[in-house]
């Protein structure tokens, strides 16, 4: 099982020294992956009382195929992922030369996550439909492979026409894992017929086992190996529980997980050097685990 981290999007702020030194820091540490999580805009709560999307136009995000684009060149070992891209509300063949780019820039070190997003904020501004958006990731994801895999291709689809085009550079992994984030039963159904691994928010309990062997049960009526589905959890790291870091390794191990998302936001910490003091403390507590 492979242990990464993410990117703290809201605490690190803009400073180029500082997300040098987390990226460095996390992958000489030996963590295999740097995680970011996607939104292009916020909502001024001003305007909408009531509003109950976690992040706001105060939050700070930069968008994740850039910030690697950016990592790869300081890196050279360490994985990326999107955690997710609001996938929908992008155009899929934009999406998918970005992807390329950062495949190529950093030697294959890219999984592309993806997902259909809950913020409708964000959908108004980018000019894209939130009532489909479901539907709509699907036929995205086919037409990112096809884009990934071949010099030249023609699509006629329901949302998508592409006549004898393609995209130049083509990505080193043909194609890009795709794995999607969300735990909705459409979504766990597409998981299961579509994508190659799960970035779910369930923790390695009962219910998170359950959802895990429902989806499993899916891959299965659809023909799938469901232990080709990767699984990558979500793990919070709060000083008081450094106790049960260890533990809580093991019992993702034990459900079958491939990676594990280390999340370091939210806990009080203030710029790159406690994220990384965090990410220290908690490398050592699991090294036997």
């Amino acid at each position: 099982m492979q242990i990464g981290v993410v990117y703290p999007q809201t605490e690190i702020g803009s400073d180029l020294g500082a997300i040098k030194e987390y990226a460095q820091a996390a992958e000489e540490m030996g963590y295999s992956h740097i995680l970011a999580f996607d939104h292009v805009l916020g909502a001024n709560t001003a305007s909408r009382p009531g509003w109950r999307g976690t992040y706001d136009v105060d939050s700070s995000f930069h968008e994740p195929l850039v910030l690697f684009g950016y990592l790869a060149g300081i890196t050279s070992r360490i994985g990326f992922a999107t955690g997710v891209i609001i996938l929908p509300q992008r155009q899929a063949v934009l999406v998918a030369k970005q992807a390329a780019v950062v495949d190529v820039l950093s030697g294959g070190r890219l999984r592309l996550g993806v997902g259909i997003g809950w913020n409708d904020v964000e959908y108004e501004a980018l000019g894209m439909n939130f009532r489909d958006r479901g539907a709509r990731s699907e036929e995205q994801i086919e037409v990112m492979r096809a884009l990934w895999k071949a010099r030249s291709i023609t699509v006629e689809g329901k949302w998508h026409t592409i006549t004898d085009a393609g995209i130049n550079p083509l990505s080193v992994q043909r194609p890009i894992p795709i794995w999607l984030g969300g735990g909705a039963e459409p979504v766990i159904r597409r998981i299961a017929r579509l994508a190659d691994g799960w970035m779910p928010q369930f923790q390695p309990d009962g219910h998170g086992h359950e959802m895990l062997e429902r989806m499993r049960g899916y891959a299965r009526e659809y023909g799938r190996d469901p232990a080709k589905i990767g699984l990558d959890g979500r793990m919070r790291v709060p000083l008081d529980d450094a106790g049960t870091w260890a533990d809580t390794v093991a019992r993702w191990r034990n459900i079958g997980a491939t990676h594990v998302s280390v999340n370091t936001m939210g806990e009080g910490l203030s710029g790159a050097t406690d994220h990384i003091k965090r990410l220290e403390h908690f490398m050592e507590a699991v090294k036997t685990a």
